[in-house]
């Protein structure tokens, strides 16, 4: 019986391995329009099938932006499924990117903002979530020659994992997994590198703290202000926005942020996190349709207080 487990296993890795790398090599050798037009399409499908990810995304939506009339609020979340098939199109076009044509693709918003960062020489924070195309702002980042670390969790099937971080990788970046993250990162901001790190995700009680996020506590990780108080580095909110117009996605980087610091570190960790709470909620009300709705952002929550998603 464990035998037949262990082969099933091992079955289910190599379908969802195979599966992912179809996928990602077919849209990546299609036009770029046509990919687009495909990729419309998955998501079309995705947005009827997915009902429980449908149903977190459109609880959230309530909870953030209870003001919009229902249908705009399943508007924008239709737009959110679009903004995934856009990124998986991206994602599966790294092999063909470089310096040479980046720019058809990936242009810079506030380029020198960046630069003020590295020249305080203490490393840069790239603080950031899963907005826009993310994967491709780190990638193209680094394409226009600024590699840079990055923090991420572990798939749970290390093929597909084996892929996913091939593909991020070949510009120059450099992954950090989850467990390792503290001394890399520290090790990396003292050489002055740059180190981005995604802060929308739910976290544990114990790894975060709860700050406001659309108005609801949300669990939310302190790595980023305990990182700068420690270091000094710079944290530059950057992200990626599609410019419906120009066809092509801003990379935008805002000013270094003036990081509060008192002789009270506790509170200090607090403010920070609430603050880069309310930069990355000002970035999702003004393109809603670029954010990850689907992600259970309130999961966790305050001791005693009622989940706010339905189970199952």
């Amino acid at each position: 019986m464990a035998d037949l487990e262990l082969r099933i296993a091992d079955l289910r890795r190599y379908t969802e391995y195979a599966a992912a790398y179809a996928l990602l090599k077919s849209f990546g050798l299609l036009p770029r329009d046509v990919a687009f037009a495909a990729a419309e399409i998955v998501a079309g499908v995705g947005f009827r099938l997915a009902g429980r990810q449908r149903r977190a995304g459109l609880q959230n939506l309530r909870m953030a932006m209870p003001e919009l009339p229902a249908a705009e609020r399943l508007r924008i979340l239709r737009g959110s499924f679009s903004n995934l098939g856009r990124l998986l199109v991206e994602f599966s076009r790294f092999p063909f990117l470089n310096k040479t044509n980046i720019s058809r693709y990936v242009v810079y918003d506030g380029f020198d903002n960046y630069l003020e960062g590295v020249r305080r020489g203490k490393g840069v924070i790239f603080l950031t979530g899963h907005f826009g195309a993310w994967e491709l702002s780190s990638f193209a980042h680094s394409i226009y020659g600024y590699p840079m670390k990055f923090v991420v969790r572990e798939i749970d099937n290390p093929l597909v994992d084996e892929l996913i971080t091939r593909y991020r990788t070949l510009g120059g970046n450099v992954p950090v997994r989850r467990k390792y993250a503290a001394h890399d990162i520290l090790k990396a901001l003292r050489r002055n590198e740059t180190v981005g790190i995604l802060v929308d995700q739910n976290t544990t009680r114990d790894e975060g703290v709860f700050v406001d996020f659309f108005g609801i506590p949300a669990a939310t990780t302190t790595a980023v202000a305990r990182l700068a108080l420690r270091t000094g580095a710079a944290v530059i909110p950057g992200f990626l926005i599609w410019d419906e117009n120009l066809k092509k996605h801003r990379l935008r980087f805002d000013p270094p942020l003036h990081i509060v610091q008192t002789r009270d570190r506790n509170a200090d960790v607090i403010e920070n996190t609430r603050m880069f709470n309310l930069v990355l909620e000002s970035y999702v009300r003004k393109r809603p349709d670029q954010w990850l709705w689907i992600h259970r952002r309130w999961k966790t929550r305050p001791e005693g207080a009622p989940s706010l998603y339905e189970e199952g």
